[in-house]
């Protein structure tokens, strides 16, 4: 069936199945570095606990069958092993059934991880990796036409991404709608790069003609997807550009990689690839997978496209199991105001009015007001962004913290391994506290005469100082 495929998107399918495999390694190494201390059997939300309150409809997977972190290490590391092998193009050298035997395992393994993860994983970009991993499985390989379908749905993705974020930043905060959201959106932002101090500090005029430009880019652009050559394709390049644009502004994990990703799947290469190589037509059966999977998806996106014309439109939510169609956006309101939760510690076994307290230094979010923040996208530091979270709402937090406190009074070494700083590296601290602080950007002059990049402020106590008690055993206790 001619109509049935694209063979000059020949070149435009390999780009991004090398590209959707490195952002799956990246995800991979994300969840092997982090498990043990966040979700592991001694971690601060094991998945032992959670399987038993859960059944295998809610969140169906791998680790329903057996969990242990030796299993889950086992888990994260093939899917490094797997993502290497697509990413230097081990499906060319496969048959067609097996090439997509080779794409479904790391959406498997990931979605299995995705399924425990419980609030570390409860990020938007894990169901967009989860989506567009799915429809990998079905792109074929380097022998066979690319199948119009499939490219159709991945751009029916994009469409959602970046429309549903630009619709839930009109329907949400009013700083969206007279064009002021960048005044503070790059000082509040959950995890700020090493550029953001200098994105806050761009003429105000130039912050409205940023957040116009967003509207034009997520709710006209996506448009203009479902448009005939040339058009599409400048239309993606459109949206790789603003992608960049926010991946120098702020570290998102790997939504912005992943949306470009997406982006290039819809970009016609055969203007610069010249003539498609010798292609096979795909097999009968192939055909009949993909169109029945085209249907499935055509179904489960009724949900998902009511949500985005509904105006109680949700962000970030998945209307079925496997993650197989979702809803997506992001920043439907913007913090006018940064506070953060900065933890310390002491090793003074009795407290006083002088006790000499000492922070823990976290390696992407703001601690140090002298430390310029990181680049760490698209690594994922889930601990980093959570704690972004527990400053908005410590009820959100209450699950996680207390235990994620309890590690450090014992200095566990996987949980210690998240952080950039122990400042009780000899012995563990005696009590833990941790308080609330008001950060904002410096200004040029202060950066100048103090070398700070924040000013920060102290606001309230988070939590007051605990410790294990004399036993150093149990559940920390207030002192």
């Amino acid at each position: 069936m001619e109509w049935f495929t694209a063979d000059g998107y020949w070149l435009s399918r390999l780009i991004f199945q090398r590209a959707l495999a490195a952002v799956y390694l990246v995800a991979f190494l994300t969840a092997a570095l982090q498990f043990r201390a966040l979700i592991g059997e001694r971690g601060m939300l094991p998945v032992p606990e959670f399987l038993r309150r859960t059944d295998w409809r809610s969140a169906p997977g791998l680790f329903r069958l057996h969990y242990s972190d030796r299993c889950f290490a086992a888990t994260a590391w093939s899917g490094c092993a797997i993502a290497v092998a697509l990413l230097i193009g081990a499906d060319a050298y496969l048959p067609l059934w097996a090439a997509m035997v080779l794409w479904a395992l790391p959406w498997a393994l990931y979605l299995s991880i995705v399924q425990v993860g419980q609030t570390w994983y409860g990020f938007g970009w894990e169901s967009l990796l989860l989506e567009t991993g799915f429809l990998a499985v079905f792109l074929g390989n380097g022998h066979t036409s690319p199948p119009v379908l499939v490219l159709w749905l991945l751009r029916w993705v994009l469409f959602r991404v970046e429309f549903g974020a630009g619709l839930i930043k009109i329907r949400g905060d009013s700083c969206w709608r007279n064009l002021t959201c960048l005044y503070f959106h790059h000082e509040t932002q959950p995890m700020p790069g090493p550029l953001s101090w200098f994105f806050h500090r761009l003429p105000r005029p130039l912050h409205r003609a940023e957040a116009a430009a967003n509207h034009v880019t997520q709710l006209l652009v996506p448009v203009l997807l479902f448009t005939p050559q040339p058009v599409a394709s400048v239309a993606a390049g459109l949206m790789v550009v603003t992608q960049l644009w926010l991946v120098l502004s702020g570290n998102f994990a790997w939504l912005n990689w992943l949306t470009i990703v997406l982006a290039l799947s819809a970009v016609d290469w055969s203007v610069f690839a010249g003539p498609p190589p010798a292609l096979t037509a795909p097999p009968l059966w192939y055909d009949v997978v993909v169109l029945a999977v085209s249907a499935l998806v055509v179904f489960l996106s009724y949900r998902p496209a009511r949500n985005l014309v509904s105006r109680r439109q949700v962000m970030n939510r998945s209307f079925d199991p496997l993650h197989l169609v979702n809803t997506y956006g992001a920043f439907g309101s913007v913090s006018r105001v940064r506070l953060e939760v900065v933890v310390e510690g002491t090793d003074e076994r009795v407290l006083h009015d002088g006790t000499r307290w000492q922070e823990y230094g976290f390696r992407g979010k703001p601690g140090d007001p002298r430390r310029l923040p990181r680049q760490f996208a698209p690594y994922h530091l889930r601990l980093d962004w959570l704690m972004w979270f527990a400053a908005l709402s410590p009820a959100y937090a209450r699950p996680w913290f207390g235990p994620f406190v309890e590690r450090l009074l014992e200095n566990d070494r996987d949980t210690l391994r998240l952080l950039r700083h122990n400042p009780f590296p000899g012995a563990p601290p005696t009590h833990v506290r941790a308080r609330v602080y008001h950060y904002r950007y410096t200004t040029w002059r202060e950066l100048r005469a103090t070398g700070r990049w924040w000013h920060r402020s102290y606001v309230r106590e988070f939590m007051p100082p605990v410790s294990l008690g004399p036993s150093r055993t149990g559940p920390a206790r207030r002192s």
